[in-house]
């Protein structure tokens, strides 16, 4: 459903899909929010009352109004998610980079410590029944089973994902209304007084931080909704968005009546989570078995969200390049084993440092704080964008900044405790993406580029030189010109002195990722008929860049067209009209000195080769078939020769 058209249709399928992709990490909440709104602090009604109250209001005023009604409506071309913005808006300020990439580390941070809190979480619920057994190893088999299958895809078993968080949300809504009825009052948390109340009471010794910080946890899965927005579509989103807040709200009213009948007391939350306390014995095992499948799709849609990620990035020029496969034909399925692994010993890390879902509670929260602080700069260009009131937009900017800074706050508060954690896999995922962007950019400082023009005449001239050997029929050269007028000093050296290379046809192919998601256009432009061609591809940048495949393409449109003729011209092949060779060459540029840097960019340098060393190469990455490929390594130099004094002796 990545078609613009298709966000305003509202379909079952299309309903059942939102829940299934995009409510899972938000719809588990329950089962750990109360537990960090509590604490180890003795239960009151002011306690109690205000959470839920904070709760409500931050799940309207987070999720209902920021995303829900606002954020929705900055699709690109019908995609959602940060880098989707950023290419939406990218054009009106440069400086956006900075909160786009800083927004996809925290996304990805945010990645590695969702699943352990949420299947933990899930899991624990077995310590009513075995007390003194760990749950640690479960959690990690079953996080292991969950990254092994990834490389399979998960179209086929997604399926079910969606009737079953419908079970999930009508179960934990059931669960509410029992034991709101025993409580109607409780209803009355909803008015945001209570929230008041809470946070600025000095009857409960927990500051109103803490508490900021816990009740965020409510609405960390707000960012899937505009991630996923291609999956689903802005209405179905929205429609079953009532749905789901609807069982969330009766769930965590029903929890707080519970808690209620315990005021007073300080529970042991390790055998006391409030969740599993609203089901009756005899439903216990089910409910338990019901809460880890819904951990275990809430999990997966955020490791398919890290894998769309990374691959938007790669396309954007933000991310090394790495293998990126397509384990179905359903749109949208990738599976990026790199990340894959690096996702589950992470997760797995995760695990062994902090064992409970209480502990992992510390690091959690944090990083996806900073990702919807990005969000909210990134919107706010697109409200501009928009021609929205200017004031209009002042307002969402500071609201936002307060409400998300305060969380923020409140979430830096449990830095010692487990905050560093995510903020120290955000951090070196930001040196990766900046590093990686920042090199690019040095490089292109030192490429020189020509006047193809000038080469019109030499390159006919070789092309029909027979006393050089031919090396292909025809050859093909990537070219980073964006101007067609244009071509790197390089590709002429290789073609002309570097083992002059004489070809019946030259080609030069120029990628150019667009700001829409799923174009495919390309424009072909014929400099010397019959010699020398350059195609422009214009991809989108969640398009796999399969060169030789689209190249092959675009030559069969040619041919069929009549525009050239790719017969071989060796008498005997051409006798058979037998099609020539083609050839592919790649010419990889090499930092030869680097005193010419300052030290920040040597740092920089120094960082991105060590990260090609570890990418796929500008082959693979392009899609092209190796046993057609030439790569030549040609020295970027970072000085101009000229400038260099030097002096004979005689």
């Amino acid at each position: 459903m990545s078609h613009h058209k298709d966000l305003q249709k509202l379909t079952f399928s299309g309903l059942l899909i939102s829940l299934g992709i995009i409510y899972g990490d938000i719809g588990t909440s329950p089962l750990y929010v109360f537990k960090e709104i509590i604490g180890k602090t003795q239960i009151s009604e002011t306690l109690i009352l205000g959470g839920v109250s904070c709760i409500f209001w931050t799940l309207t005023l987070q999720t209902t109004i920021k995303y829900v009604i606002i954020t929705l409506q900055a699709d690109n071309k019908g995609e959602g998610g940060i880098f989707s913005l950023f290419s939406l808006v990218r054009r009106r300020a440069k400086w956006l980079i900075v909160p786009a990439i800083v927004g996809g580390c925290a996304l990805l941070a945010d990645g590695i410590i969702t699943p352990p809190i949420t299947i933990s979480s899930a899991v624990e619920g077995l310590q009513i029944f075995y007390p003194h057994e760990p749950t640690m190893y479960i959690v990690i088999g079953i996080i292991a089973g969950l990254f092994f299958i990834q490389q399979f895809g998960s179209s086929t078993v997604g399926k079910a994902f969606g009737p079953i968080m419908f079970l999930w949300f009508t179960m934990i809504g059931v669960l509410g209304i029992l034991y709101l009825v025993k409580m109607p009052y409780v209803l009355k948390a909803l008015n945001p007084y209570y929230a008041y109340a809470l946070l600025t009471s000095h009857t409960v010794p927990v500051s109103a931080f803490a508490i900021l910080g816990a009740v965020f946890l409510c609405t960390t899965g707000a960012e899937a909704l505009y991630s996923d927005l291609g999956h689903c579509g802005r209405t179905n989103i929205r429609i079953s968005w009532i749905y789901v807040k609807s069982c969330l709200v009766l769930n965590y009213l029903g929890q707080a009546v519970w808690l209620l009948q315990h005021k007073g007391q300080v529970l042991a939350l390790d055998k006391h989570n409030p969740f599993y306390e609203l089901m009756p014995p005899g439903f216990l095992i089910y409910g338990i078995s019901l809460a880890t499948v819904a951990a275990v799709i809430a999990s997966q849609a955020l490791i398919s969200g890290s894998f769309t990620l990374i691959a938007e990035a790669v396309r954007l020029n933000l991310w090394p390049k790495v293998k990126i496969n397509y384990p179905s034909e359903q749109k949208g399925q990738l599976y990026v084993p790199s990340i894959n692994w690096l996702l589950m010993l992470g997760c797995i890390g995760v695990v062994l440092l902090f064992k409970e879902s209480s502990k992992m509670g510390a690091a959690y929260g944090l990083s996806i704080t900073i990702a919807m602080l990005m969000t909210t700069i990134l919107v706010s260009r697109f409200l501009r964008r928009r021609k929205v009131p200017r004031y209009l937009i002042n307002i969402f900017l500071l609201v936002y900044i307060l409400l998300e800074g305060t969380f923020l706050l409140g979430n830096l508060g449990k830095f010692v405790d487990g905050g560093w954690f995510t903020v120290t896999i955000g951090s070196v995922l930001f040196c990766i993406m900046w590093s990686w962007h920042s090199a690019r950019k040095i490089r292109n400082r030192y490429i020189k580029f020509v006047d193809v023009e000038d080469y019109y005449e030499i390159i006919k001239e070789l092309s029909e030189d027979e006393t050089v050997p031919k090396y292909a029929s025809q050859l093909v050269y990537l070219t980073s010109a964006n101007f067609n007028s244009e071509v790197e000093s390089k590709i002429m050296y290789s073609i002309l002195q570097k083992q002059p290379k004489r070809a019946d046809v030259y080609w030069l192919v120029h990628v150019d990722v667009m700001d829409e998601p799923y174009t495919r256009d390309y424009e072909v432009d014929f400099l010397v008929p019959g010699k020398l061609i350059r195609i422009d591809f214009k991809l989108g940048f969640r398009v796999e860049q399969q060169i030789s495949l689209l190249f092959r393409k675009v030559v069969e449109d040619l041919v069929k067209n009549g525009e050239i003729d790719i017969i071989s011209t060796y008498k005997s092949l051409n006798n058979r009209k037998i099609v020539g060779d083609f050839r592919f060459v790649v010419i990889e540029k090499i930092v030869s000195r680097s005193h010419a840097l300052s030290f920040y960019e040597s740092i920089i340098m120094k960082l991105h080769d060590y990260l090609k060393h570890l990418s796929i190469s500008e082959e693979r990455g392009f899609g092209l078939d190796l046993s057609f490929v030439t790569v030549e390594k040609v020295p970027l130099m970072l000085s101009d020769p000229e400038t260099v004094q030097i002096h004979r002796i005689e």
